[in-house]
C-alpha cells in the first residue's frame, strides 16, 4: 500500500472552497498538509473546517515544509507562473488552475523549467475530465461521426459585482475570454487532437483605459485541415439565465453538451445515438474536479503517465492572436 500523497493548497478563493478542498479532504490516498493564503483568518477558518494542520501566508514557507509533496495552485492569474516556478525549484509537483501563464513565452518557461528539474506540472483543464466529455471524445476519435468539420461553443455569464483583480488586465491577462473562452478553446483543441491552427479573426467589447479587460468576445479559428471553431463569450450578459454550450459538427453526425446528445447518420437518416446511462449523482463541475484531482495524485505517485503541458503553448499562441485580431481589427495568420 502506497503512502498518501501529501498536498498543500495555495489560494483560498472560490474554486478552492467549492472544489479543491471539499474533494481533496475526502479523497483516498491524499492527505492535506497545509493551506496558504495572504488572508490568514480565512485560511485558518478553512483549515479548521477541512482538518488541515498548517496555515501559511507565504508560499515560500509552505514550500519549505518537509511534509509537502505536491501543491494545488489557485492564486490570481498573474501569480501562476512565478508560483509554479517556485514550486519547481523546491522540488514540488504542481496542479495549477488555468492559465499556466499570461503569455505563450511564460508557458514555455514553465514547461522548460519543469523538464530540467524533472518535476510534474499539470494544468487544471477540468472539462477534459467530465464523464460526458469522455463519452463525446469516444464518438469523435472512434470515427463514428465521420470527419470533424467544426465546433460552436460559448458562455454567457452575468456581470459579477466585485471582480477585484479580474478587472485589471495586468493581473488577469484578460477578461471574458481569459475566464470563459480559454477552457472552451482548450476543450475544442483537445477533442480535435490539436489540428494545426491557420488563422483567427476576433471582435471584442472592452472598456476605456490601458488596463481594462473585455466584457465580451466573438472569435473564429480556422485550421489548416479545414476545421472551423467559433467561440462567443460574455462576462456582462444581461439575461434571466446564464448559458453555456458546446457543439461539434461532423460530416456524418453532431454532438452537444449538456446533457450529452449525439446524432449520427444511419441509413441516410439522422438518428439519436446518445448514451443511455444512469443520472449523475453529482454535478459535472464537481465530477470533473474529482476525476482531475485523482489523476493528479496518480501522476504524482507514478501510477498514471505524465504528459508535459506543451499543448498549452499552442492554446496561448492562439489566444494571443485572437486578442491581436480584436485590437487591430484584422485577420491574424498563425
Amino acid at each position: 500500500m502506497t503512502d498518501p500523497v501529501r498536498i498543500g493548497v495555495v489560494g483560498a478563493g472560490a474554486i478552492a472552497q467549492l472544489a479543491h478542498l471539499p474533494v481533496l479532504s475526502r479523497m483516498r490516498g491524499v492527505t492535506l498538509v497545509g493551506i496558504c493564503d495572504n488572508d490568514r483568518p480565512k485560511a485558518r477558518a478553512l483549515a479548521d473546517r477541512f482538518e488541515i494542520p498548517d496555515v501559511f501566508t507565504d508560499i515560500e514557507d509552505l514550500l519549505e515544509s518537509d511534509r509537502l509533496q505536491a501543491i494545488v495552485l489557485a492564486t490570481p492569474n498573474h501569480l501562476h507562473e512565478p508560483h509554479v516556478l517556485s514550486a519547481i525549484a523546491a522540488g514540488v509537483d504542481v496542479l495549477v488552475e488555468r492559465p499556466l501563464s499570461l503569455t505563450p513565452k511564460g508557458v514555455e518557461r514553465v514547461v522548460n523549467a519543469a523538464g530540467r528539474a524533472g518535476r510534474k506540472v499539470l494544468v487544471a483543464n477540468n472539462h477534459r475530465f467530465r464523464s460526458d466529455v469522455q463519452a463525446l471524445a469516444g464518438f469523435l476519435r472512434g470515427g463514428e461521426l465521420g470527419r470533424l468539420t467544426g465546433i460552436r461553443a460559448g458562455a454567457y455569464h452575468q456581470k459579477r459585482l466585485d471582480q477585484g483583480w479580474r478587472q485589471r488586465r495586468v493581473e488577469s491577462g484578460g477578461g471574458a475570454f481569459f475566464d470563459y473562452g480559454l477552457p472552451l478553446l482548450d476543450l475544442a483543441l483537445w477533442l480535435s487532437d490539436f489540428p494545426e491552427p491557420e488563422r483567427v479573426v476576433a471582435h471584442m467589447e472592452r472598456g476605456a483605459g490601458k488596463n481594462a479587460v473585455e466584457d465580451s468576445m466573438v472569435a473564429q479559428l480556422t485550421c489548416s485541415s479545414g476545421e472551423v471553431f467559433n467561440f462567443d463569450v460574455s462576462g456582462a450578459y444581461v439575461g434571466e439565465e446564464e448559458r453555456w454550450w458546446f457543439e461539434t459538427l461532423s460530416n456524418r453526425g453532431s454532438t452537444r453538451l449538456a446533457p450529452l446528445r449525439v446524432v449520427k447518420l444511419l441509413h441516410g437518416r439522422p438518428t439519436n445515438v446518445s448514451p443511455r446511462g444512469a443520472a449523475a449523482r453529482e454535478s459535472a463541475f464537481i465530477q470533473s474536479y474529482r476525476a482531475e484531482l485523482a489523476h493528479f495524485a496518480a501522476v504524482v505517485t507514478g501510477e498514471a503517465e505524465y504528459e508535459a503541458p506543451i499543448d498549452q503553448v499552442v492554446v496561448h499562441r492562439i489566444m494571443e492572436a485572437m486578442y491581436k485580431s480584436a485590437e487591430e481589427g484584422r485577420e491574424i495568420r498563425l
